[in-house]
């Protein structure tokens, strides 16, 4: 069953989304440059984290001793970043250009009559969105806006990549894409692209601090930003924290997927190259979560799997859905 998702364009709303477009990119450019300068220059302070970690409850001196173990929030070990004032402007500044993007999502979807993710352009731009959100969300709850300069790098490449190639004005979908379960499939596919991305930059981090604090333990001195990062292990946290959130909304997308491609095509897979190199990045990330979680691979070897799982999903949304599926255009 098909229906129509798109009425006349609104030329008003098209030129709005546009002008939302470019003001959200420089918005971006401005905080990247002034994360930049907080990381380089920025005072190292000392960051407070916690997390749950079994005590034994027979250890306590008077309890019984019955091997019982209790969650409790204890405190980690030290973490420090660098940070200034600078840092919290372009905190200010990511949030005025995430703002910006949801108004730019908005009347690109108003412009359009229907959801405003049919094609590779709006789906790059949704899942910037959903980066951007995620930083502020981990600026908020793990201290780390130290990743504002490592996620913004990627998110201005793949929206520079959008404007300038992938670029297509609001219209009606393809008929293929006239389905209900598009925003459904693609919806659990922006927000877990989005959350791999925060986590394949706190990966990447995590690879650049971990070789630093190899350096200083054998005396040597590291300058420049990689000697001002946080902890491996802060750095490793989070970036293990956001698989766990992205991929079970990968498996649901890889799914909805495939009763997507029932209804449009009459079969649930069919080798196509986007369903062969989502199955990847879901059996890469599998390894990782399962690396994790037997204590088989730690530390670099299961970053290394992270970072790979990630590299894959760029490739399949960018390499695989632009050149073999002609999602970048409308019919």
């Amino acid at each position: 069953m098909t229906y129509t998702l798109a009425g006349p364009v609104d030329e008003t709303m098209a030129s709005a989304s546009d002008t939302l477009i470019i003001a959200m990119i420089v918005t971006y450019a401005a905080a990247l440059f002034l994360f930049a300068i907080e990381a380089a220059y920025g005072q190292r302070t000392k960051l407070r984290a916690g997390r749950l970690m079994p005590v034994g409850a027979g250890s306590v001196e008077g309890a019984d001793d019955d091997d019982i173990e209790v969650n409790v929030r204890t405190d980690e070990g030290e973490a420090q970043a660098s940070q200034s004032v600078l840092g919290l402007i372009a905190l200010g500044v990511t949030a005025l250009g995430f703002v910006l993007g949801l108004a730019q999502i908005i009347t690109r979807g108003l412009a359009a009559g229907r959801w405003p993710w049919g094609n590779m352009f709006e789906f790059v731009v949704a899942m910037c969105l959903v980066a951007v959100g995620a930083l502020l969300y981990a600026s908020w709850r793990y201290q780390a806006r130290f990743l504002g300069a490592f996620v913004l790098v990627p998110v201005l490449i793949l929206l520079g990549i959008g404007v300038r190639w992938l670029y297509v004005d609001p219209g009606p979908l393809i008929p293929a894409l006239q389905s209900y379960w598009v925003p459904i499939h693609v919806s659990a596919v922006i927000i877990a692209g989005g959350a791999f991305m925060v986590s394949g930059a706190a990966g990447i981090t995590y690879l650049v601090a971990h070789r630093a604090e190899a350096k200083r333990a054998l005396g040597e001195k590291v300058a420049g930003i990689s000697g001002r990062l946080p902890s491996s292990d802060l750095l490793d946290r989070i970036s293990h924290r956001f698989i766990l959130f992205a991929f079970p909304l990968w498996t649901f997308g890889v799914i909805a997927g495939s009763v997507w491609a029932d209804e449009a095509w009459g079969r649930f897979w069919g080798w196509d190259p986007k369903e062969v190199w989502s199955f990847i990045s879901w059996v890469i990330y599998a390894a990782y979560l399962h690396a994790r979680a037997t204590g088989g691979w730690r530390g670099p070897k299961a970053t290394w799997i992270n970072v790979i799982g990630f590299l894959t999903v760029m490739f399949n949304f960018f390499a695989v859905n632009y050149v073999f599926s002609g999602l970048h255009s409308y019919a």
